[in-house]
Formats: C-alpha cells, structure tokens, sequence
C-alpha cells in the first residue's frame, strides 16, 4: 500500500512540474509587424525628480483585435506596456529607477514615528533569460498568454530633461 501512496505522490509533482515548465513557451515570431524597438535613458534635471528607462516598441501595421499586447520583459524587469497613438501606434514600457528619486525616510527611537516609511521593493526574478539587447513580450490572444521575444534592441543616447526655469525675483 505504501508503494502506491509513493508512486501516486511521485505522479503529482511530475505533473505540476509539467505545468509550471510548459506556462512560458515563446513563440517563433511575433504576431504583429513591428518597427524598429530602441530603448532611452532619462532622468530628471532637479532633485529627486527621478530616473528611469523607457523601452519604445513601434507596430507598423494594424493587427487582428483579438491580440492586445500586456507586459514586457527586459534586463531583469517586468512592466506593463501603455499604448501611445499620434502618427503611429507605439507601445511604452516604463521602468523606474530609484537614482535621483525622493526618498523620504524617518528614523527614530519611536516605532510610531517611522509609520510612513515605505518598505524596500522585493526584487522578483523573470523567468526568461535574456541578453541586455532582447526583451520578451507577453500577449493576449483571445483569452490565452502568449510571449514573443524581441532581439537586437538598440539604446539610444541618455534624455536628460531640464530643471526648472528660474524664477524672476522683483
């Protein structure tokens, strides 16, 4: 009898295991035409403005409704994607870094006092792995998750955003 009770437990984690490896399939190619991917650097020209870096995805062309493009993946990080529209269609993924933000911190012997403080952010790990020129897009087809993959990304220069204008004192 301990014999089955084994082999049915050895049957259960093979098939979660199963689950859990089959969840992050990457596609062979993307399902919509895009144009050419390209991520900046910025950061704020005052103090604690904050800093960060922008991954730019361009679509060429319209694509079937039933794709909506959902989050990215790239250098260690994962973001949801925004959709900007002007002359064309383009996707954002904003990655925020904590140089050059705010941080507001109380110390102090009184455990109220320190109420407000906002707890370090835990650092998840993807599960993809990737070079720092490629990212990985997750997408939804109908109801299903798909993921594509996105090589040779290209950085441009670093957009530094000015301080404020002085003010004029009479």
């Amino acid at each position: 009898m301990k014999v089955i009770e084994k082999l049915l437990l050895l049957v259960l984690i093979m098939i979660s295991f199963s689950n859990c490896s089959s969840s992050y399939i990457l596609q062979t190619e993307s399902p919509i035409q895009l144009g050419k991917v390209y991520c900046q650097s910025w950061v704020a020209g005052v103090q604690g403005g904050g800093s960060g870096l922008n991954l730019y995805i361009p679509v060429k062309e319209k694509w079937q409704s039933n794709i909506s493009l959902d989050s990215v993946y790239f250098r260690g990080r994962v973001t949801k994607l925004e959709q900007k529209s002007g002359d064309y269609l383009i996707f954002v993924g904003r990655f925020l870094s904590d140089t050059n933000s705010k941080n507001d911190v109380i110390m102090s012997k009184e455990p109220y006092a320190e109420y407000g403080n906002k707890l370090p952010k835990k650092v998840t790990k993807i599960p993809f792995d990737l070079e720092n020129s490629e990212c990985v897009v997750s997408y939804k087809e109908g109801k299903a998750t798909k993921y594509f993959k996105i090589k040779q990304i290209t950085q441009k220069e670093l957009l530094a955003y000015p301080s404020a204008p002085p003010q004029n004192k009479q």
